[in-house]
């Protein structure tokens, strides 16, 4: 562990804890403070379900019914059962949280131009572009890599995605069937299927086959337009990678589509290397590969 590089971010979580007031009991001069602040402008005009709630702020069950019961009883918020599905809880703003909500987003408006007024334009710029990609960098931090069965909701909504990309992408379209490899392929003992989350929300896929007697194969290698450009799809190259080398594999190989080059550039920087076709997939257009320590 790098203790200057710990020091610095908890330096910063101080500075920033303590600049925008989350350690008031009163948060923005209110008489809440900022958790309870902070669901009720998630919860906004529109309502929302309890369980994208919970999701979205990743909060425990227990502690997001304890927030929203203490919302209930200042008469800011209702919980019910939605429209049309008892199953599901819903909440919504009063008439008086909507007030409230309102009073929320202008004060925040006002805090961050308090941030913001001091400094000079040049500063301004400065401080809107390192809170921008803190923000990115944060985003990525957040995303967790792990095995899943190709079967499960969370693979199958990847594959669904990554299949609706490369139909729009590929010059004659695309058909998951014709690609090569089948789902029983990613399980193990025969291969294995990664799934990229954040929360519980599936980001990116990768699966891997390991056929005996042959090199490892990368599939499926796909990385949501929301996280793109966060280092996850290296993160899943990666991962592939050493889960084949655990498994005895010495080199691992992949095949792509010329239309994806942003894929090849980063095939290219991991060390792979462009070889003949091993294949016949019929939406191959380069092959690769590359050598396992």
């Amino acid at each position: 562990m790098d203790r200057g590089l710990v020091e610095t971010v908890r330096r910063f979580n101080r500075t920033v804890t303590q600049r925008v007031g989350a350690l008031d009991d009163s948060y923005l001069a209110r008489d809440r403070p900022l958790a309870q602040s902070r669901l009720l402008w998630e919860i906004g005009p529109a309502g929302a379900e309890v369980a994208a709630l919970r999701t979205r702020l990743g909060l425990d069950a227990g502690y997001l019914s304890r927030l929203l019961r203490t919302l209930e009883g200042a008469g800011l918020v209702l919980v019910g059962p939605a429209e049309g599905d008892g199953r599901v809880r819903t909440v919504r703003l009063t008439d008086a949280g909507r007030a409230e909500w309102h009073l929320l987003d202008g004060r925040s408006d006002e805090l961050a131009w308090s941030v913001l007024a001091p400094l000079t334009d040049g500063q301004r710029a400065r401080l809107t572009r390192a809170m921008a990609e803190v923000e990115r960098l944060l985003t990525a931090s957040l995303v967790t890599i792990g095995p899943c069965h190709p079967g499960e909701p969370r693979a199958r909504a990847c594959l669904r995605a990554y299949a609706r990309e490369l139909t729009e992408r590929f010059d004659a379209g695309f058909e998951l069937g014709q690609a090569g490899a089948d789902e029983q392929e990613f399980v193990p003992p025969a291969g294995l299927f990664l799934v990229a989350t954040i929360s519980t929300e599936a980001v990116g896929c990768g699966g891997l086959r390991l056929p005996p007697g042959e090199p490892a194969e990368i599939k499926r290698l796909w990385v949501s337009d929301s996280v793109r450009g966060l280092g996850v799809g290296r993160r899943l190259l990666g991962e592939l990678e050493r889960h084949a080398a655990a498994a005895g594999a010495t080199s691992v190989r992949l095949d792509t589509n010329r239309t994806l080059t942003e894929a090849m550039r980063l095939y290219r920087a991991e060390g792979y290397q462009e070889i003949p076709r091993y294949n016949d997939n019929p939406y191959a257009h380069h092959w690769f590969a590359k050598p396992l320590p």
